[in-house]
């Protein structure tokens, strides 16, 4: 009888539990349609495609010492869900390399040079196509 009674007392505790989740995610899933039906109304008012890129920022700069005159440069092109990618272009005396790294609701899914985060903080600002470079100094 004393197993019996830990063995109800198992079953109840666990159903309890699976009841719980299955109430979070119904109510995960219900904030997360309500987002995207505000989205689709954000879009459909005028808002525009949330998936196209709309935020553009280019972050020139001095990469390397053999070269000046700001030559290398990031370029963040951002959609309104924050998702879109950095272009790097690292331009030397006798090479240029180039990168590209993803960019996920605003953030480098790869470590990200402090240029290429100025260049994702800027288009997501809206500070316009060419950050000026007091920006980068503050």
């Amino acid at each position: 009888m004393f197993i019996t009674a830990w063995v109800v007392v198992g079953v109840v505790a666990g159903a309890s539990g699976v009841l719980i989740g299955y109430m979070g995610l119904r109510q995960a899933r219900a904030a997360v349609d309500d987002c995207l039906r505000r989205l689709a109304r954000q879009a459909g008012e005028g808002g525009g495609d949330l998936k196209a890129i709309r935020d553009v920022a280019v972050c020139r700069y001095d990469a390397l010492a053999e070269m000046t005159g700001r030559l290398s440069f990031s370029v963040a092109m951002i959609n309104g869900l924050g998702d879109g990618i950095v272009l790097t272009s690292i331009n030397g005396t006798s090479e240029t390399r180039t990168y590209v790294r993803p960019v996920v609701g605003g953030k480098g899914q790869q470590p990200l040079s402090p240029e290429e985060e100025q260049a994702v903080r800027a288009a997501r600002l809206g500070l316009g196509p060419l950050v000026p470079s007091r920006i980068l100094k503050g």
